[in-house]
């Protein structure tokens, strides 16, 4: 499993310790993931994701998990984000 997020696509990022005596090691900055379990209004099914705490607030910002999909970009979506996405936009262009 990928230390990414799937609706934001944050990732590792990289840096250094550095010590009191200015030594710098190099490290990794990891995202704040959580596993999740989103409901979508439209389709009326939950879904489990793997999402970032900053994605988790940006979903909430947005109204939900439909919202937040409709407003995203398909590049920074996950695969399994990206069908629901597609779902999501089928079911609201029948209604």
């Amino acid at each position: 499993m990928s230390r990414v997020c799937e609706l934001t696509g944050k990732g590792p990022m990289s840096g250094n310790n550095v010590s009191h005596a200015n030594n710098k090691t190099r490290r990794r900055f990891l995202p704040n993931l959580n596993e999740v379990t989103l409901i979508s209004d439209a389709l009326g099914q939950s879904f489990k994701l793997r999402i970032s705490a900053a994605g988790l607030r940006s979903v909430d910002h947005r109204g939900g998990l439909d919202g937040y999909l409709a407003k995203a970009k398909d590049d920074e979506l996950s695969t399994r984000a990206q069908k629901i996405k597609k779902e999501i936009a089928k079911v609201q262009a029948a209604a």
